[in-house]
């Protein structure tokens, strides 16, 4: 019989099985709370959510043959590419697919909480308009 006391504190939702989606949900609240301090006043307003997987209509949007492929996903417009006259717009969104990102981590053997938060900043850097290097960047610093 093992000691559930001596393990480590566990996202709420664990129960030694696949995390649900509050335990995802919490782990990606947790990265965004660690991201540094200048970035917060530009995502605030974006939504973050966590689904099993991304729909057949958005997997043939981006040409994406099988489900497990994707991680996360942005959607908005970047940072880079408003204008002040822009108003009215659905707030920018980030959604972390729960089952791929479970897939992946059984596969590489990261930690869940470290493969969460990679998945969302790559999302958040999509937000800023950042390339992939920045995000690597970006990434090192949270």
């Amino acid at each position: 019989m093992s000691d559930k006391s001596a393990l480590p504190d566990l996202p709420a939702g664990w129960t030694g099985g696949a995390p649900d989606a509050d335990a995802l949900f919490a782990m990606a609240e947790a990265a965004l709370a660690n991201m540094p301090a200048v970035f917060a006043p530009h995502i605030e307003g974006v939504v973050v959510a966590v689904e099993e997987f991304a729909d057949d209509e958005m997997l043939a949007s981006l040409d994406i043959e099988h489900p497990y492929e994707l991680t996360g996903l942005y959607e908005g417009r970047p940072l880079t590419e408003r204008s002040i006259d822009q108003s009215g717009g659905m707030p920018d969104r980030v959604t972390l697919y729960r089952i791929p990102i479970l897939v992946e981590w059984i596969e590489t053997g990261e930690r869940l909480d470290t493969l969460v938060r990679h998945v969302l900043i790559h999302e958040i850097g999509h937000h800023f308009g950042f390339s992939d290097d920045d995000m690597h960047a970006l990434e090192d610093m949270a």
